[in-house]
């Protein structure tokens, strides 16, 4: 995590060092006006609003030890997406009050505020309207579990319409029992939180949820180009209405661990290559589509369904061909669970 820490007298400075003590093992940078001349810190240069820039994107957290104006006229400039904005904190100058400013939710400022006013002994002064309402928060949720979230603007309209009352809530999973203050079971509504991996309209207006389950299992011909691999998975995927975030990975053989293809399209896609050996896939038990062709080149008799199923529970897609590459798809189980 990168910590960038902004003092402006000396007691913030004190303050501030008392700050990153809570960061230990984390990435911190102090920084102080130039004239305060603090050897433990950096200068903050002057014109200042590219220096704020660079650190708005180099930085998880920025804690302004100041006055909320002063952070707020620093920021404005660079502010883009809740998605991607850093938390930022205002800390007054004596670490009394922690005040999250921006990113509450998504990008931690809620949170990283309760844990620093408990290690400092200092009160979190928290806005957000289903924090102080104590209702659900699906975009925290979500970003504490590692799942994706849809689309914001529906997020916001959840997030709304739980602040009025109560919004259900449905999966290809079992969800836990016990629901927290704003959702319901049901899978009816105007609105409602839908978590799985499909693409499914299930209410009015429905919240998709995709948490990263889903294995692509891939065997494919020497030479097959990127392209053609990631059509083949594109075609499969929209076939059987899964979304492609929540693949978590891709799998194949270990004689495929080096194709310049399928290397260069797992990482254009962002998801781990995981490559096994013929005697790994074989030792999974259950049926799978059998070829004596690659039983004969590679030692197992499929790869895509076997590749796909290590570390899954369930194949969801069985062994398709297309243009020389097969694809399959499993997926791991899981609960919805609130803790």
């Amino acid at each position: 995590m990168n910590i960038a820490i902004f003092a402006y007298s000396k007691q913030g400075c004190a303050t501030a060092r008392n700050i990153a003590s809570y960061f230990a093992g984390e990435t911190l940078r102090k920084f102080t006006v130039a004239r305060l001349e603090q050897s433990d810190f950096e200068n903050i240069p002057r014109p200042s609003s590219a220096f704020y820039g660079e650190q708005f994107s180099w930085a998880n957290a920025m804690i302004f030890i100041s006055s909320c104006g002063v952070a707020v006229r620093e920021i404005a400039p660079h502010i883009q997406d809740k998605r991607t904005d850093p938390a930022v904190l205002v800390i007054d100058e004596l670490g009394s009050f922690i005040i999250p400013l921006l990113s509450g939710h998504i990008g931690g400022a809620n949170d990283l505020a309760k844990a620093l006013a408990a290690a400092l002994n200092a009160t979190a002064v928290i806005t957000t309207a289903t924090d102080i309402n104590n209702r659900f928060s699906v975009d925290a949720w979500a970003v504490k579990k590692g799942y994706v979230i849809g689309n914001m603007k529906t997020a916001k309209a959840v997030s709304a319409a739980i602040l009025e009352g109560n919004v259900p809530i449905s999966s290809d999973f079992t969800v836990a029992a016990a629901l927290p203050n704003g959702l319901i079971h049901g899978e009816a509504g105007k609105i409602g939180i839908y978590v799985g991996y499909q693409k499914k309209a299930i209410y009015g207006q429905t919240l998709h949820i995709f948490p990263p389950v889903l294995h692509v299992g891939i065997g494919c011909r020497k030479g097959a180009s990127a392209q053609t691999i990631g059509q083949a998975v594109a075609a499969v995927l929209e076939e059987h209405h899964l979304d492609r975030r929540s693949v978590k990975c891709v799998a194949s053989i270990d004689l495929k661990a080096n194709e310049p293809g399928l290397t260069e399209f797992a990482k254009k896609n962002n998801w781990e290559l995981h490559c096994y050996s013929a005697e790994q896939l074989m030792e999974l038990r259950g049926e799978y589509t059998a070829s004596s062709f690659v039983q004969r080149i590679a030692g197992v008799d499929t790869v895509c369904e076997r590749a796909a199923m290590m570390g899954a529970d369930h194949l969801i897609v069985k062994k398709t061909a297309i243009n020389g590459v097969t694809v399959a798809v499993a997926a791991e189980n899981m609960e919805v669970s609130f803790a």
